[in-house]
């Protein structure tokens, strides 16, 4: 990627977007995913790690999922070399953030609570 950027936006900027996501979200959306340190940790320890790419997937149910993974600095994605076999050295995948809803965390301006 050729753009550097902070990637900060203001708390007032962060409680206008989701408003307006909140407002607008098909029902099979999640308000928020949350992902525990250590997993997010692990993926960003993948060797040539130099992004966190979010993708979004969808479920055989219809729930939309955030899918993470580590990309490197030529912005390629860094994944297993094949899709069915696992390895404990293969970079890691995550996904299965715990979401909102139905587990939401406590109120806060950015979940409308």
């Amino acid at each position: 990627m050729s753009k550097t950027t902070s990637h900060e936006i203001s708390l007032q900027t962060a409680i206008d977007m989701t408003t307006l996501y909140r407002a607008n979200r098909p029902s099979n959306y999640p308000i928020c995913e949350t992902f525990e340190i250590a997993a997010i940790n692990n993926l960003l320890a993948t060797p040539g790690c130099a992004y966190l790419r979010i993708y979004y997937g969808m479920k055989e149910t219809g729930e939309v999922d955030a899918v993470l993974i580590a990309a490197d600095a030529n912005n390629k994605d860094i994944l297993p070399p094949t899709a069915n076999v696992a390895s404990d050295d293969d970079p890691p995948i995550l996904e299965d953030g715990i979401r909102c809803p139905p587990a939401c965390p406590p109120p806060s301006p950015l979940n409308g609570e």
